[in-house]
């Protein structure tokens, strides 16, 4: 062994005796308080260690009220965890649908902004368009100008031809005057010369007058030709189409019909009414009728093919009356019992004008294009314009006014009341004075209501009423005698119509007799 090897294993011993001392000193440290607990005497390690028992035994119970509470926290959190997730997947759900909503909400979006942009290009068209109806209607208004200033000379030109046709009726007047002279002088009696006088001077006068039509004698009618069972729940209204043997009614089963006066068939129905038809008009071209009802409303329909045409709105009450202008073939008039009278256009079927009345118009007629005559319920006949919408007459006729009716020549309106008595106006200058030509009445004729109608022949000779025994009288304006009576009803007559080819038309609430 050399030197060297042995100096490095004397290092190596005095390496290990210095690590065993080192060890020996940290396990004396360790032990110590054990050595010195043993050296203690044992009564006091009891009560010390009693003591560290009852120390811990109270830590233990900490710590179990601890664990409690702990435990009770942690079930409340996982709780509030479920409650958390159910919300949570509730928001997500919310979430996709709002979602959803979102997407539905942009594609509208673009909608709108598609039809905003449509709109706004029709609004520049109609824009454009109003600007042209403006520049038309200033055109219009002064073509109207040019137009009314020659409807003044058309209106100086008829006052001069009215005053040829009143120095011609002078002339037959004088011309009645020396024929009752003559006749005298030749011993005719006094009622003989009066009718043939008048006669003759009557057959100048009508053929004097522009429009006269020689309408051939009405004979008075006796036999039932023809019985129609035309409504359920009863008849309102009838009336004959212009120049043709059409004969036209309405009831209350809400229907107007079309019939065959010859031979009682049915033709067409014309469906649509929301109440009963109380009142018919035929315009002058027979285009279309018109059913005033008890809905407030009036109903037009197209004759040919019985297509709906218009529903009129604007009376407040029950229309009782309608009548077509003779002259205009669009225009109308109607009453109500809200105590109006309205006018109305059937090109655009808005009502023109307003007539206020201070007793209900119960019933109306056109007289010339115009002009109209009302019956009110407090008995009076009012004329009215219905350009200016003002009353230029007014005559006390009955008790009550059920009817009025207007000649074919229109020279007359025949009037009906409650009282049973009609009464002949002469119209021909309703703006000067309005004269009764005749008076008819008989003691059994009595008119059902307010809302029995009578009518006048086409050769304005005879006039036919119903009555409530179920009779129709039929006066002669040429026979002074009493009416003729007509029986074959068994229930009230309630309207009459008398065609211009001859045939009277008469209905109770059940059916319609025509007479011949």
């Amino acid at each position: 062994m050399t030197q060297a090897e042995a100096d490095a294993g004397k290092a190596a011993i005095r390496r290990a005796l210095r690590s065993l001392r080192r060890r020996h000193l940290v396990e004396e440290g360790a032990h110590r308080p054990a050595i010195e607990a043993l050296n203690r005497p044992f009564a006091a390690h009891a009560l010390e260690w009693k003591e560290k028992a009852e120390k811990n035994e109270l830590e233990l119970q900490q710590c179990y009220k601890a664990q409690s509470r702990l435990s009770e926290q942690l079930v409340s959190e996982i709780n509030e965890a479920k409650t958390s997730k159910a919300l949570l997947k509730e928001k997500e759900a919310l979430i996709t649908t709002l979602q959803s909503e979102l997407g539905q909400t942009r594609e509208e979006n673009v909608q709108l902004k598609e039809s905003l942009e449509e709109k706004t290009n029709a609004l520049d068209l109609l824009i454009q368009e109003h600007q042209a109806a403006k520049a038309e209607l200033e055109r219009v208004l002064t073509k109207l100008k040019a137009v009314e200033h020659e409807n003044t000379q058309l209106v100086e030109r008829l006052m001069q031809a009215k005053m040829v046709e009143a120095e011609k009726l002078n002339e037959a007047n004088a011309m009645y005057e020396e024929m009752v002279l003559k006749l005298k002088a030749a011993g005719l009696g006094a009622g003989g010369i009066q009718h043939n006088a008048q006669q003759e001077a009557d057959g100048v006068i009508r053929r004097s007058e522009a429009g006269y039509v020689d309408i051939m004698e009405t004979p008075i009618p006796s036999t039932c030709r023809v019985t129609i069972r035309a409504h359920d729940g009863g008849c309102g209204s009838i009336i004959f189409q212009n120049n043709t043997d059409k004969l036209i009614s309405g009831g209350q089963d809400q229907t107007v019909k079309i019939w065959s006066a010859h031979t009682g068939a049915l033709t067409s129905t014309l469906q649509g009414c929301l109440g009963t038809v109380n009142d018919l008009a035929v315009t002058n071209d027979n285009k279309f009728v018109i059913a005033a009802c008890s809905s407030n409303k009036l109903f037009v329909w197209e004759i040919n093919g019985g297509r709906p045409r218009h529903t009129l709105t604007g009376h407040t009450k029950n229309v009782c009356s309608v009548g077509a202008s003779w002259a205009k073939s669009l225009v109308i008039a109607s009453s109500s019992n809200d105590r109006t009278i309205k006018i109305w256009d059937l090109q655009t079927g808005f009502c023109k004008s307003t007539i206020m009345s201070a007793s209900n118009p119960n019933t109306l007629a056109f007289i010339h294009g115009d002009s109209i005559c009302s019956g009110h319920r407090d008995g009076s006949l009012k004329f009215h314009d219905i350009r200016s919408g003002k009353c230029f007459a007014t005559v006390a006729g009955h008790a009550d006014v059920s009817s009025v009716c207007v000649t074919r020549s229109k020279n007359h309106v025949l009037s009906s009341g409650r009282d049973g008595v009609h009464k002949l106006f002469d119209v021909r200058m309703p703006t000067e004075v309005v004269e009764i030509c005749g008076t008819f009445r008989a003691p059994s004729n009595r008119l059902i209501g307010s809302w029995g109608r009578a009518c006048i022949s086409p050769d304005e000779n005879c006039i036919a009423a119903g009555c409530s025994d179920g009779s129709v009288c039929i006066w002669s304006r040429s026979k002074n005698e009493g009416p003729t009576i007509l029986e074959g009803h068994s229930l009230p007559v309630v309207t009459s119509a008398w065609s211009e080819f001859g045939p009277l038309a008469t209905a109770d609430k059940n059916h319609i007799h025509i007479w011949a």
